[in-house]
């Protein structure tokens, strides 16, 4: 029986990227957006696997929504063996144009997006006696930086709620995952001001989560490595010497 997995998120980007691997791959693929059913690309997708491919539409922001596509989902292919969270929204700011409205649209679908997910998904993982969720995260969860604060405190949030939920869910044979990254080309990067560096194409950056997540059962998946490596001594620096750095970047 083939494996499935449920993009939510899988519109664009990495999601969709990775949905077509998958599918490449032999596995049974949900995809889940606000407008999935009437995304062109993930059309053209179904078109090319009418038997492996199910789009559910979905708004993360609203709990009913999650609630009812966590249903479809589950029957499209009658179960789910992982849940890959791929939703999230951007936007820079400095303290100037702050706008409240952004805050909360990046805290409900980075962060609590992925909590209504879980915890609509999880009865019927524990119901099945197996299951997996996989979070795309951000290397920005590892340390707030100048204009981003919007975007890494959220996910900042998810990984803190990852790791606290790992060790209860493992009771129940449900594992959880975490992926911390850098720069990938994409609609959200694009709105980015500076040069970003060892920037991915979606493609590559699916390729490297396919290939970490099949390689070994590590908590966190991070890379690339020269980047997550800075951004994760900034983590674990005194706070004096993190701020001098994140200051050069203004």
């Amino acid at each position: 029986m083939k494996p499935t997995l449920w993009i939510v998120g899988g519109s664009s980007g990495i999601g969709f990227e990775l949905a077509a691997l998958y599918l490449k791959n032999n596995y049974q693929v949900i995809v889940s957006a606000r407008k999935a059913i009437g995304s062109t690309s993930l059309q053209a997708l179904s078109a090319q696997y009418p038997e492996t491919l199910k789009l559910v539409d979905t708004d993360v922001s609203d709990t009913q929504s999650v609630l009812e596509a966590t249903e479809k989902a589950w029957q499209s292919f009658g179960g789910i063996d992982t849940c890959f969270y791929n939703a999230g929204v951007y936007a820079p700011m400095k303290v100037k144009a702050w706008d409240i409205a952004k805050f909360e649209q990046m805290t409900q679908i980075n962060y609590l997006g992925a909590v209504r997910v879980t915890t609509a998904l999880t009865p019927f993982f524990q119901k099945s006696g197996k299951g997996s969720f996989v979070f795309n995260a951000s290397i920005s969860s590892y340390f707030g930086l100048p204009y981003g604060g919007g975007y890494s405190a959220p996910k900042a949030a998810l990984m803190n709620f990852c790791e606290a939920i790992k060790p209860e869910l493992e009771t129940e044979n449900i594992d959880v995952r975490i992926i911390n990254y850098g720069f990938v080309k994409t609609r959200l990067t694009a709105k980015n001001e500076f040069e970003m560096p060892q920037l991915l194409e979606p493609s590559e950056a699916a390729k490297i989560i396919y290939e970490k997540l099949n390689a070994s059962n590590r908590f966190e998946i991070r890379f690339p490595f020269l980047l997550t490596s800075f951004l994760y001594f900034l983590r674990c620096a005194p706070r004096r010497i993190a701020f001098y750095f994140t200051s050069k970047t203004l």
